[in-house]
Parts: C-alpha cells; sequence; structure tokens
C-alpha cells in the first residue's frame, strides 16, 4: 500500500512540475515580444534553460547523496520558485536569461530525483504498468501546460504568481508522503566521448533532436506571432506539436523494431525535411493548417531522440547502458543550449519562416550523416526493443531498463 501511495505522489509532483515548468517558456516569449525584447534576447532565453538543465543533470544525483531523496526536491522546487517569481521584479531581458537557468536546473533536478524514487521503488511485476502510468501523465501534464498559455495574460505579475503557486503545489505531495525514502543511487559517470566512439550517428541524432525541439518550444511562439496567430492558438499551436508526438511513439516504436533503425532514422529526417516545407507553405493558410503541420512535425520529430537511443543501445552492453544514456542526454543538451539563440537570430533576420528553414537543414545533415554511417559498419544482430525515451534525467536509463 505504502509503495501505491509513494508513486501516487510521485505522479501528483510530475504534474505540478510539468504544468508549471511548462507553460513558463512560452509564457516567457510571448512576454518578451511584448516587453520588447529582440528574437535574440526571446532565444538566449530558451538557451539559458537548458544551460540550467545540464547543470541540474549533472548536480543533482551529488545533492540527493549529501542531503537526501525529499530535501533535494525541496531545494530544486526552491530553484524553481526562484526563476518563476523573480520575473516579477524586473523587465530586463538579462534578468530574465538568469532566471531561466534556475528554472532550467530546477526541471532537471526534480525529475532526476522523481525518477531516482521510482528507479528504487517499482518491481519487475509492476514495473510496466507504472512506467507506463508515468509516461502518460508526464505527456499530459507537458501538453496541458502548452494549453496554459492561452489563460495567462503575457508579461502580467499574475501569471506568473499562479505559475509559482503551482510549482510550489509539486513539493506538497513528495513531503508530506511517509513513505520510506528510498536508498541512494549510485551516480553516473558523463562519457561523452565514449558514448559517441560506440554511436557516432545516435550522437549526431541527439544534438539533432534537442535543436529540433528546443527551437520548436521557445522560438514557435514568435513564429505564431508572426504568422498571424492569437496567443490562445499559440496554446493549441505547441500543443498540437506536444500531441502529435505522443500518439507517434507507438507506430514509430514498432517500425523501428522492426527495420534498420538507421532507415529509420533517415525516412524520419527526410519526412522532418518534408515537414518542415510544409509548415512554411501553410503559414499563410488559416489556423486549422498551422495546427495540422504543427501536429506532423510532432510525429515526426518527437520519436527522433528514442529511435537513436535505441539504436546506440543495439551495440552497447548493459553495463553501459547508463552512461550511454547520460551521455545522449548530454549532446541533447548541447543541441538544445544553442539552437534558440540561433534561431531566433535567423528570424529575426529573415522572418519566421526561417525557423523551419534552420530545422530542415539540420536534417539534412543527419541524413548524410547516416548514410555515411551505414558505410562503415552493419547494423546490429540483436536489437535491443524500442522504448519512448525522455530527455529528463541522467539516470533515466535505469528506470526504464528491463531486468
Amino acid at each position: 500500500m505504502r509503495v501505491i501511495v509513494s508513486f501516487t505522489a510521485l505522479l501528483l509532483s510530475v504534474i505540478f512540475l510539468q504544468l508549471s515548468t511548462g507553460g513558463l517558456g512560452p509564457l516567457d516569449a510571448l512576454s518578451g515580444v511584448l516587453l520588447g525584447f529582440s528574437s535574440s534576447e526571446i532565444g538566449l532565453l530558451g538557451s539559458a534553460h537548458f544551460l540550467g538543465f545540464f547543470i541540474g543533470c549533472w548536480w543533482a544525483p551529488r545533492l540527493m547523496g549529501a542531503i537526501g531523496h525529499s530535501r533535494g526536491f525541496a531545494t530544486f522546487v526552491a530553484f524553481g520558485l526562484i526563476g518563476i517569481l523573480g520575473h516579477t521584479l524586473s523587465n530586463q531581458p538579462w534578468v530574465w536569461i538568469i532566471l531561466r537557468i534556475f528554472s532550467g536546473l530546477s526541471v532537471a533536478g526534480c525529475y532526476s530525483i522523481i525518477e531516482a524514487w521510482l528507479q528504487a521503488k517499482l518491481k519487475n511485476k509492476n514495473r510496466g504498468r507504472s512506467l507506463g502510468a508515468y509516461r502518460l501523465v508526464d505527456m499530459g501534464a507537458s501538453l496541458s501546460g502548452q494549453l496554459l498559455i492561452s489563460i495567462l495574460e503575457p508579461a502580467y505579475y499574475l501569471s506568473y504568481n499562479i505559475l509559482a503557486l503551482i510549482c510550489t503545489a509539486a513539493l506538497l505531495p513528495l513531503t508530506l508522503t511517509r513513505a520510506k525514502q528510498p536508498e541512494l543511487p549510485i551516480t553516473p559517470k558523463l562519457r561523452p566521448i565514449a558514448a559517441y566512439k560506440l554511436s557516432p550517428l545516435a550522437i549526431f541524432a541527439a544534438i539533432v533532436a534537442g535543436l529540433t525541439g528546443a527551437s520548436f518550444r521557445m522560438i514557435g511562439p514568435i513564429y505564431g506571432l508572426q504568422v498571424g496567430l492569437e496567443v490562445n492558438q499559440i496554446a493549441l499551436f505547441l500543443a498540437a506539436f506536444i500531441f502529435g508526438g505522443a500518439i507517434a511513439q507507438y507506430p514509430i516504436g514498432w517500425i523501428a523494431d522492426k527495420f534498420d533503425r538507421r532507415w529509420v532514422l533517415i525516412v524520419l529526417s527526410l519526412a522532418a525535411i518534408f515537414s518542415s516545407s510544409l509548415t512554411i507553405i501553410v503559414s499563410s493558410q488559416g489556423t486549422i493548417a498551422i495546427f495540422f503541420a504543427a501536429f506532423i512535425f510532432g510525429f515526426i520529430t518527437f520519436p527522433i531522440y528514442s529511435v537513436a537511443s535505441a539504436h546506440a543501445n543495439d551495440f552497447a552492453k548493459p553495463a553501459q547502458m547508463v552512461e550511454l544514456s547520460a551521455a545522449l542526454i548530454f549532446f541533447f543538451a548541447v543541441g538544445a543550449i544553442g539552437s534558440p539563440i540561433l534561431s531566433a537570430k535567423l528570424v529575426e533576420i529573415y522572418g519566421p519562416n526561417a525557423l523551419f528553414v534552420f530545422i530542415g537543414l539540420a536534417h539534412v545533415i543527419l541524413v548524410i550523416v547516416s548514410i555515411a554511417r551505414m558505410n562503415v559498419r552493419p547494423s546490429a544482430e540483436i536489437k535491443t526493443s524500442y522504448r519512448y525515451t525522455p530527455r529528463t534525467s541522467f539516470g533515466i536509463a535505469k528506470l526504464i531498463r528491463r531486468r
């Protein structure tokens, strides 16, 4: 019974965390436009978030080892509150950029602790159903977080206070539960060079996945405003992207288990190029067409990271998988840190469609790398099963691996 209570508390914390942090990114973008921030400054907000995210992934296991799960979680929620509430104290872009480092740190730290707690509590007999519930809750709350901006007024202190209240609520389930805290996890080592030697293609794919997702989610609101969407419509535009990615997991996963994953990555990247072109073409064709294009774009691009992870695991020994997962998230963060500022600058100079030209070109490079790697070595003889792999913490592989 205590396991069920503890698991429910974890899921409630995930919901509140995703609602608050999921709504902060697009709200910041829209608020920045209203306050006169340049596109480059808004891009820096997204880059700062992922810089904080990487720091949080690295630091969270170490802090957890020093002070425990509950106090570690409370610490990272406090960072999140500072990152949200600080927006109401200043309208200077550089202040918001610093605050977004705190918010990224909070997200990574909280997820690291939640997933370490789940890993310790789950048993083989309930692992499948519990992880299914975790993924459903995480994705559903992420989608709902995008929809929040339809009711939150940009550049208004009350909007940030509401997000802060939701973030504070994430403290309650875990800190009030009487379930015993699990043993402290072993911190995975970060070995990016070893991961690159193991699977260069997976590394390139992770970078492109980070570049794609961060650019769309941070600069997407600017794109939406410039093509004529209202604020509540931008919420639906971003939600369509997340919903498309959620729907894609089963069919793309089935295909990735049946065929050479390098071909799957090539086809997905070619489809991403087509989808980017489609989004440009329909940008003047009305809201329904734009929403449909966002759905297709999410359906195609969202699974790329998970396919890359599965491809890398095909060549890894079981003992390498946790460190490989940490390295893939590191390279995902590399793409996510650099892309918002670069794509924002391109949008500032060339207009909104430059966002999807930039993303399309990244996928052209991924196609070239995929074809080149196919001529270097054959596919793995034994394939691991495809699993949706969240980019949430360095320890995610411990949670989702089968025993």
